[in-house]
């Protein structure tokens, strides 16, 4: 399991996520980076790129046209909370934007000690998740 102090800067520079419509994506993604300190960083006519100083998330139109890949195929992205409001505001922001629910904001032992996580699809269907490190009891 990882501890909460095992944890370090991200590995990856950056992800993306094909859609369907870019402005609902846009509507969606608004809402819920935003919980996050995230904000919509630029956008050209096939995607709208959000971080904090750099386009860390893509949504993205497929280059091909030929639609967004299959959602919810296995892949996911988790946002970085600062907390557990954070993580129950991204949770209802995601659904009010027109997200739907895809796990409830709450602990999740099995994780690891201390993971505090919420999961959403987007409006086509992709995971995401957004999650924080909650302290955990001395054991007595």
């Amino acid at each position: 399991m990882t501890a909460a102090s095992e944890t370090r800067p991200p590995l990856v520079s950056h992800v993306s996520v094909g859609v369907t419509d870019l402005h609902r994506a846009g509507v969606f993604y608004d809402a819920v980076l935003a919980v996050v300190g995230a904000r919509r960083i630029m956008e050209h006519g096939a995607g709208i790129g959000y971080g904090r100083t750099f386009p860390e998330f893509w949504a993205s139109l497929p280059r091909d046209s030929r639609g967004a890949p299959v959602a919810g195929a296995g892949a996911h992205v988790c946002f970085n909370a600062s907390d557990p409001d954070a993580v129950v505001a991204f949770h209802e922001a995601g659904l009010a934007a027109g997200g739907y629910s895809d796990g409830a904001p709450g602990p999740r032992p099995e994780y690891a000690p201390g993971y505090y996580a919420a999961f959403l699809r987007d409006p086509d269907g992709n995971k995401v998740e957004a999650m924080c490190w909650i302290p955990q009891p001395d054991p007595a």
